[in-house]
């Protein structure tokens, strides 16, 4: 069984959180994401059945080599579509939210050739 785009956004949410602090907590996403603690207890307990997270018992959260390879593929897509598009001239607050819904949608292989093309013109313009 697979996550969702919901399970992803967490996903990433810890990532993003773990580069600014060294532990990351239910209450940090709860307010990260302004949700109530049970709805973020509910995801947590889904991601870590799913073996994507490991939740220590001082309430920390871990990702598992598999949570964290997703985690990674999900932020490197959100932050490419966010500057490709506010490259492309789109304001910066859309950008972010377009690139967060286009971040959960392509595939494997779309992805990486979107991003084999844009980083080759991008190196013929240099």
């Amino acid at each position: 069984m697979d996550i969702y785009e919901s399970g992803e956004n967490y996903l990433e949410a810890i990532f993003k959180l773990g580069k600014e602090q060294d532990i990351v907590r239910s209450i940090d996403l709860a307010n990260f994401f302004n949700f109530s603690k049970p709805s973020v207890s509910r995801a947590i307990h889904k991601l870590v059945k799913l073996e994507f997270l490991i939740h220590e018992s001082n309430g920390n959260l871990k990702f598992t080599a598999k949570g964290l390879e997703r985690a990674e593929m999900i932020y490197e897509r959100h932050q490419f579509f966010s500057e490709f598009l506010v490259f492309l001239g789109v304001e910066e607050d859309i950008a972010e939210n377009d690139a967060c819904r286009m971040e959960h949608v392509l595939s494997k292989e779309s992805f990486k050739a979107i991003k084999k093309f844009v980083l080759e013109k991008k190196d013929m313009n240099c």
